[in-house]
């Protein structure tokens, strides 16, 4: 396990970003794996809508490790889980969790039931979290000033950023942060800096403004759906649902 979190951890380079379509269940992991991506992440909100609840822990923290643990055993690669806000759960038995499915990292968001923590107080529980992993899990922090639209978002983002890497931390999530903060968010965030890939928005342009990991959420999981529904939609047209 700490092997596969050394190779997740060092996947994390400024300027060349790690690059992680997000995948849901054992075949999309296949399917991005053998696209030849050196790591996977899985993506909360596309495993609970595949198992047919919310987001934002509305699933059932066993099916949710029962899910990430399938994508897990499908990889030969290092697997980071997206554990949204830790489900309630202790650090260490969050991280017992974690360890005993085969996870290489984890996300943490600082949103508990659609409130933004205050920083200090997710600062302790990171903070735990490493104490209980060691060097065992990529932890990416989420910090979710963009979501909550917290006035002046960037320079929240940036102040969360650092206590989170100073709790332990190896990586730091602005998420949803536009394309135009990325370089300013990483020049005040004394680590790496994941950030979202959007319609319209550049890889190279991502990869020379600093970041460090790319996500791309719950995307994939909804352009396959995109391609069912078409399929769907010709076959009960009696069209050709190869064309």
């Amino acid at each position: 396990m700490t092997e596969n979190a050394a190779r997740l951890r060092d996947l994390h380079r400024p300027g060349d970003p790690l690059l992680l379509p997000n995948v849901w269940d054992a075949a999309s992991a296949e399917i991005v794996q053998d696209a030849g991506f050196p790591a996977l992440a899985t993506a909360s909100a596309s495993i609970a809508a595949m198992l047919g609840y919310p987001d934002h822990e509305g699933a059932p923290v066993e099916e949710m490790f029962a899910a990430a643990g399938r994508v897990i055993r499908a990889a030969s690669v290092p697997v980071t889980v997206d554990a949204e806000a830790g489900y309630g759960l202790p650090a260490d038995e969050l991280v017992e969790r974690l360890l005993a499915i085969g996870a290489a990292g984890c996300n943490l968001e600082d949103t508990y039931a659609g409130t933004l923590a205050e920083p200090e107080k997710q600062a302790e529980y990171l903070a735990a979290v490493r104490a209980a992993a060691g060097d065992a899990l990529v932890i990416n922090a989420r910090a979710d000033t963009f979501i909550a639209k917290v006035a002046d978002p960037v320079e929240a983002a940036i102040a969360r950023g650092r206590l989170y890497i100073e709790a332990g931390a190896d990586c730091v999530y602005p998420i949803t942060a536009p394309p135009e903060t990325v370089a300013t968010l990483v020049k005040g965030i004394p680590g790496p800096v994941n950030v979202n890939s959007f319609p319209g928005s550049s890889l190279a342009d991502i990869a020379d403004a600093g970041a460090a990991r790319v996500s791309f959420g719950p995307v994939p999981y909804m352009r396959a759906l995109d391609s069912l529904k078409d399929f769907a939609g010709r076959v009960l047209r009696r069209e050709d649902p190869y064309a």
